[in-house]
């Protein structure tokens, strides 16, 4: 098809029609004989043509431009025509230059549509938008760009316009939308009138955003406001620049307002709740030549029904609080940021300071209201510290974690509560429980109540996720290192159940040696499932966690692990699962990262758990679960008929000995002793270990090194570096101690072979201060360890590390 464009040279408009940048010349223009890339026509040609392909809208793009004078002549008011018509169905941008004087600014509406302003690199959904420029002298403000669709009605700008309208090939608009309405001199570089009906929202930005606001320059917008709504404005993104003179600032004229205007920096919590239509102004400064910075801002206005109970207020108490903030928030925050055109809930600490977050501090009473229409929506996160840098001034006191009653009476629901608990090195924390004990949360057993304790313990060098926790268990107290942090978090809608009262008690207590140790009393009731802490990725390298079972005389408990294995591979040193009775003679069982854990075993007394890691190859990590259960010890009939049997025997013979002594009595012949050679002259008794005495003979002197044997004396040597010797074994009859068993240093914790013959690896040693070593021997008819069932060589000497008067430090 032919296309003609015919310019009238008073209408002052010139049509380009180019092509698309970066396109390969694929189409052409053709007139008559002539085939161009571009065609231009200026005013007051006639032409004729053709393009050489059938689809000339993917290849070409049409500019038009008119240029309109309200300097030297009249202005010419009213509606901005499209023109010329019969142009090609191509993407079309209409360009005015319209030049007015400065002290005459320009005044632009917009029709019923309206605009609503976009960022840049934004896309209007329809492809239709509007750029806007406001032309000082010679140089040129980007006012911004804007879609159909929107508040802003009008645009007030100071000097001349550069109006362009982009429109798609496909859509047939006729009208520019817009008109030029008046001439008035405003003073400041632009006015922006933008007019919200009923619940809504607007987004606007100052000129030239992202780049700078011109310096010294004064921008105004104006709201208006239906009577019956609420406005509240937020700033979203701003920068200030730097200034030699003045100060960057933003002002509200409020009608009704006492101080008109409200000044407020750009840091500060813009007004909030207005009632009616109001003005805000951005003025710049003076800024430093050398380096200038930038002025910008991204705001936001969202207008809102007046809530029913605004003037509801709830007080919050903070006077006698210490080190502790208060954040009212929405849910999700402040990773989930609600969308500009949601609802919003806005809380206030008086009637115009509101925000959809508000931070309160101890040491001051608050008077705060709501404007939202489901509190539902809000949460409440609170943090409080303690500390202790002299364990003199904090062993006595017992501290209160529990929410304050001034964050609990108010109709929000907590999300979490936080107590940061710091202390120096050589001073620890203990949890404790006191009315129902604590439970570990694990997959097999889940809390039942509506919130529960998150414990991490952060050392200089590691932080330990310790678990989830919640009242009514069996964890009497809970010992850890260093500095920690305890997160009340809510689990459902019900808290604070008046049944479940918070009762969580921490006191500072002197250095312990393990990174945490548990005190667990077994619910005779129930199986108790501890695990090791920063379950499931499993515990940092060289770090040893203990639990202290706690067993009543008349009750046994009984111990299993969930897995056969610990299932880590070490890459340095030795993993260990230490379990030692607290009892005198009590065998201590050992299990290495390589054997398997013992099967379920029953428990009479007090006993510990020990569990240290070693320094895993690759991803291999120490995660390990156990079970503890309680139950009434069970009287052996069998035991009872053999006491019963035993003291019936000795009653027959001390019969028959009395019967003895009176015969002797009645005959006086003197005793007669005959020699006989054949006659062994020893006392009856056990046959000894060795047939000559261990003095006198190299029976107890070891040719090779092996797992049966451990070498005391190496400790008192510096780190192990002395090549090992023999020893001789001696019983252990020391006292028993109250400290958990405590794993091997790990100084010593590197294979041994003293013989090239040597296959098995020696156990590493412990230090127990002038305390001697033993091995674990088996009793007479007693079964091997179930969990050494596996091991068919009766040879097998595995040697349980033995108990230390002083628990060994762990170095992380």
């Amino acid at each position: 098809a032919s296309f003609t464009i015919s310019l009238h040279k008073a209408d002052n408009t010139t049509v380009t029609i180019k092509l698309k940048p970066s396109l390969p010349p694929s189409c052409r223009i053709r007139m008559k004989n002539v085939i161009v890339s571009e065609l231009r026509i200026k005013p007051g040609e006639n032409v004729t043509f053709t393009f050489t392909c059938s689809t000339p809208e993917k290849y070409f793009i049409t500019e038009i431009q008119k240029s309109i004078d309200c300097v030297s002549g009249p202005c010419p008011f009213g509606d901005v025509h499209l023109y010329p018509p019969g142009l090609p169905r191509l993407n079309r941008t209409y360009i005015w230059d319209v030049k007015a004087s400065t002290k005459a600014g320009l005044e632009l509406k917009f029709s019923t549509s309206w605009l609503r302003q976009i960022e840049p690199g934004e896309t209007c959904p329809d492809s239709v938008s509007y750029n806007i420029n406001s032309c000082i002298d010679k140089a040129t403000v980007n006012i911004g760009t804007f879609c159909r669709n929107g508040s802003v009605s009008r645009i007030k700008l100071l000097g001349g316009v550069v109006m362009s309208l982009h429109l798609p090939w496909h859509l047939p608009l006729t009208t520019s939308g817009f008109n030029i309405a008046n001439r008035a001199s405003i003073k400041r570089l632009s006015i922006i009138e933008s007019i919200l009906k009923g619940e809504s929202s607007i987004t606007l930005m100052s000129p030239n955003y992202p780049l700078g606001f011109p310096e010294d320059e004064l921008m105004t917008w104006q709201f208006v406001i239906p009577p019956n709504m609420r406005a509240s404005v937020f700033f979203h993104n701003y920068s200030l620049s730097n200034c030699e003179r003045k100060e960057e600032r933003v002002e509200y004229y409020i009608p009704g307002s006492p101080s008109n205007p409200e000044v407020f920096k750009l840091s500060d919590s813009q007004p909030a709740n207005i009632a009616g239509s109001f003005n805000m102004s951005l003025q710049g400064c003076d800024q430093d030549a050398q380096n200038p910075g930038i002025l910008r801002l991204l705001f936001q206005v969202i207008v809102q029904h007046p809530q029913v109970d605004e003037n509801v207020t709830h007080l919050v108490d903070l006077s006698k609080e210490k080190n502790m903030t208060v954040t009212i928030h929405l849910e999700g925050w402040p990773s989930y940021i609600p969308l500009m055109s949601e609802p919003i809930c806005l809380i206030c600490k008086d009637p115009r300071t509101c925000d959809r977050v508000l931070t309160l501090t101890s040491g001051a009473v608050y008077k705060i209201s709501f404007l939202c229409k489901d509190l539902s929506r809000l949460r409440i996160t609170a943090e409080k510290g303690i500390g202790c840098m002299d364990i003199r001034w904090c062993q006595r006191r017992i501290y209160s974690l529990s929410v304050p009653k001034a964050i609990t009476g108010l109709p929000i629901r907590l999300h979490m509560f936080i107590w940061k608990l710091l202390a120096t090195d050589m001073i620890n924390i203990e949890i404790t429980y006191p009315s129902l004990k604590l439970q570990q949360r694990v997959q097999e057993q889940r809390c039942n109540t509506s919130y529960g304790y998150s414990i991490v313990s952060a050392t200089p060098e590691t932080e330990l996720n310790v678990g989830v926790f919640c009242p009514g268990g069996s964890i009497e107290k809970i010992q850890m290192r260093n500095n920690i942090t305890i997160s009340l978090k809510t689990f459902g809608k019900g808290f604070i159940n008046e049944s479940i009262p918070q009762d969580l008690k921490m006191s500072f207590v002197p250095h312990i040696k393990d990174e945490c140790i548990f005190t667990v009393s077994p619910n005779p009731k129930a199986k108790v499932y501890l695990q090791t802490p920063n379950w499931p990725h499993g515990l940092p390298p060289y770090v040893s966690i203990s639990w202290f079972i706690v067993v009543p005389s008349k009750r046994t408990a009984r111990l299993g692990f969930s897995e056969d294995r610990m299932g880590v591979a070490c890459e340095t040193g030795r993993a260990y699962v230490n379990i030692k009775e607290e009892t005198l003679g009590a065998e201590e069982i050992v299990r290495r990262e390589d054997e398997l854990l013992p099967q379920p075993r029953n428990m009479l007394h007090n006993f510990w758990v020990n569990v240290s890691n070693c320094r895993p190859v690759d991803k291999t990590q120490l995660a390990l679960q156990f079970w503890v259960t309680s139950a009434d010890k069970q009287i052996d009939l069998g035991i009872i008929v053999a006491v019963v049997a035993g003291a019936g025997v000795l009653t027959v013979i001390g019969l028959a000995v009395c019967c003895v002594k009176k015969k002797k009595k009645k005959t006086q012949n003197p005793m007669v002793g005959v020699y006989n050679a054949n006659v062994n002259t020893q006392m009856p008794g056990r046959k000894g270990l060795f047939r000559k005495g261990r003095q006198n003979n190299e029976s107890h002197v070891y040719a090779v090194i092996d797992d049966a044997v451990v070498y005391g004396h190496l400790l008192k040597e510096s780190n192990g570096l002395v090549s090992p010797e023999v020893d001789v074994y001696r019983p252990f009859d020391g006292p028993i101690g109250s400290l958990p068993p405590s794993p091997p240093p790990f100084s010593f914790r590197k294979d041994i072979k003293c013989s090239s013959n040597t296959e098995e690896e020696p156990l590493p040693l412990t230090d127990a201060d002038q305390d001697t070593y033993t091995f674990a021997h088996q009793k007479s008819g007693q079964s091997e360890d179930s969990g050494d069932a596996n091991k068919k060589d009766k040879g097998d000497t595995s040697v349980p590390l033995l108990e230390n008067k002083e628990q060994d430090g762990l170095v992380e």
